[in-house]
């Protein structure tokens, strides 16, 4: 649990409860819950992004190949998670400042996305090289993620609001970001496979960054909120539920 005396102090009407001496059965079985997600999520956006990679690249899908590096990092930012549950210990200090750095991670992950699949969409809207090709495969994959990933995020949510953890809450943000993904390209490979709208591919790459672009600067944002003496939370149900998680009010 993240201490709420000291790390709290800028936000107005915060909780003014105890630190727990120590983790109970309850967060106990929460973070085991949370390493079975994250274990979960890794196996899953791993063949995700390979078949969604490998799909998109035959067909020039810059929709697919967003969507892949999307799962390429969400696996990435799994695995951030479970770093973070390993450093998880008694020392609040050192486990806010690697929660800080967990949550920059994830931030910057989504920043790379936009990057890359921004500069793609726009070449290929330009009519810079080929126009992509529909992709059975990866319809079929993304279309069976539009249905898993709402699943996993809510509750990758559920636990973080349990544990406190801004971290694990920005990995679940990633994991919706995924199911949002699902729904934009697979209306972009339908198109291209119905009706051979093949600039619905680029369009919804484009919206891929942009959604990438929302959830980073979201990330960023919540990284600063827990121990920065310099951020004023004007809101005291937001700084109770990242700052004060052991409060009833939280």
């Amino acid at each position: 649990m993240i201490a709420c005396v000291d790390e709290c102090s800028p936000c107005v009407q915060c909780c003014d409860c105890e630190p727990s001496a120590g983790p109970s059965a309850e967060a106990r079985r929460f973070r085991r819950f949370a390493w079975w997600l994250t274990a979960f999520t890794i196996a899953w956006n791993s063949f995700e992004a390979l078949v969604a990679l490998a799909s998109g690249l035959v067909a020039r899908s810059i929709a697919l190949v967003g969507f892949g590096l999307d799962s390429l990092v969400e696996t990435g930012s799994a695995l951030v998670i479970a770093w973070r549950l390993w450093r998880h210990g008694p020392d609040e200090e050192a486990n806010q400042r690697a929660e800080r750095r967990a949550v920059r991670l994830i931030a910057v992950s989504f920043f790379g996305i936009a990057a890359y699949v921004t500069y793609d969409a726009v070449r290929t809207l330009l009519g810079v090289g080929e126009r992509p090709d529909a992709s059975p495969v990866g319809l079929i994959t993304v279309a069976v993620s539009l249905f898993v990933m709402p699943a996993i995020a809510l509750a990758k949510r559920r636990i973080a609001a349990k544990l406190g953890s801004p971290a694990l809450n920005a990995d679940a943000a990633e994991t919706m970001l995924c199911a949002y993904l699902s729904g934009v390209v697979l209306l972009g490979l339908v198109a291209n496979r119905l009706f051979g709208w093949w600039w619905m591919d680029p369009l919804a790459g484009l919206v891929v960054a942009g959604l990438a672009i929302s959830e980073g600067r979201r990330a960023w944002a919540s990284s600063e909120l827990c121990g920065a003496d310099d951020v004023l939370i004007t809101d005291p149900i937001q700084c109770l539920k990242l700052c004060c998680p052991a409060c009833p009010a939280a």
